[in-house]
């Protein structure tokens, strides 16, 4: 028998596994995961209760998840789903939470909010059958949630830690990180009030970031300008409250985005960026929008930044 040569996990995975991995935010988007809303989102009496604003009017729920399935498929999008799901979870149309792609499989979280402890496991199983390799989940005493880390490149990742990210599950993310070859691990707390990264930031190009300043710790900011990417700063609190920055990029420089942030999407469109508009008004009563709703299971590389 022989020994396997010493080539590393990454280049034997497209052969073994399939192709799949994320190094960024803005990559060609490829293959996504999502969770078509089912029974699950019927017969919701307290929103409190379940993290949303408003309950859900659930034809209208479909319709706009459908469009968004839509756009990425005529984008050239692999679309997945994640098929069943325990009828007491309703937030499990924000899959983005229950997954973190790396460049090597998938990291599988450990949601914080008590109304979505057991989403993962549907997620995990459909990982499992489409062929993902699952490289960790969360365990112990760690809780987290996927939109906590952004990446920015093969070796740059962004960590939020707070309320929706422990210590312990921001060493165990860190440690999985660490070993695939990530160098620069910006570590952010996320302000008071706000649940993860993607709350108050997102990138639409390589060169190009949407931040809420007012919210935005030092970190944040630092860190982009010292790899010169543009700071758009959101231009209209109320558009900051529909979700503006809770977008998803198709392509470095081409996002979708939701309706209803015009100040938003002229100042995107001035940093160079195309803006599809997509109404997902009733998704937004859940407290999610485009980004919440997608895992990211394959995108194209990018460059370094340095």
């Amino acid at each position: 028998m022989s020994n396997l040569p010493e080539t590393g996990f990454r280049s034997m995975m497209k052969k073994l596994y399939g192709d799949w991995g994320v190094d960024s935010e803005v990559g060609r988007l490829r293959a996504v995961l999502m969770r078509r809303p089912g029974k699950e989102i019927e017969g919701i009496t307290d929103p409190e209760a379940m993290a949303m604003k408003e309950i859900w009017d659930p034809g209208r729920v479909r319709e706009q998840h459908d469009a968004l399935a839509e756009i990425y498929r005529n984008n050239g999008v692999e679309v997945y789903y994640i098929e069943d799901m325990d009828p007491a979870l309703p937030n499990a149309v924000y899959a983005r939470d229950l997954v973190l792609m790396t460049p090597e499989g998938a990291i599988v979280a450990r949601p914080a909010a008590g109304c979505r402890i057991g989403e993962e496991v549907y997620a995990a199983k459909q990982l499992m059958k489409i062929g993902v390799p699952i490289i960790k989940t969360v365990n112990g005493n760690g809780v987290f949630d996927g939109a906590c880390c952004l990446w920015m490149d093969r070796r740059t990742c962004l960590m939020g830690y707070g309320k929706r990210c422990n210590a312990s599950a921001a060493a165990q993310v860190e440690e999985e990180l660490r070993n695939m070859g990530v160098e620069d691990l910006i570590k952010v707390e996320i302000p008071r009030g706000l649940a993860h990264l993607d709350s108050f930031m997102a990138f639409a190009d390589l060169k190009v970031a949407l931040v809420l300043k007012l919210a935005a710790p030092d970190t944040i900011c630092n860190a982009l300008e010292e790899r010169e990417v543009r700071i758009v700063d959101i231009p209209d609190y109320e558009e900051f409250r529909r979700f503006c920055q809770n977008f998803v990029a198709l392509e470095p420089g081409r996002i979708v985005m939701p309706t209803g942030c015009p100040k938003t999407v002229n100042a995107l469109e001035k940093a160079g960026v195309e803006c599809i508009q997509l109404d997902v008004s009733e998704v937004l009563k859940g407290n999610g929008a485009i980004h919440c709703m997608t895992a990211f299971l394959k995108r194209d590389s990018v460059p370094l930044y340095r």
